[in-house]
């Protein structure tokens, strides 16, 4: 009896959670609107070839993804 009502009580509280996220993400009960730069592709792919086109001084030659910020290392096919 105990096990169902925690495994009842996590549920429910995922399903409020949701209701949270849904309304405050995606109705925007308190306000604002999507940026520009979020919504517009041609933002995106700018923003790409300017870090893909970033000098470096230094070090093996990588891929930046500006949105998460990870380096990716670019092997060269000679290696």
């Amino acid at each position: 009896m105990t096990a169902t009502k925690i495994i009842g009580a996590v549920a429910a509280s995922f399903a409020i959670a949701f209701v949270c996220d849904h309304l405050v993400s995606d109705r925007k009960i308190f306000g604002g609107t999507t940026t520009k730069t979020m919504a517009d592709n041609k933002w995106w792919e700018s923003t790409d070839k300017k870090f893909q086109a970033w000098p470096r001084t230094a070090g093996p030659p990588v891929v930046m993804n500006p949105i998460t910020r990870q380096n990716f290392i670019v092997k060269s096919e000679e290696s």
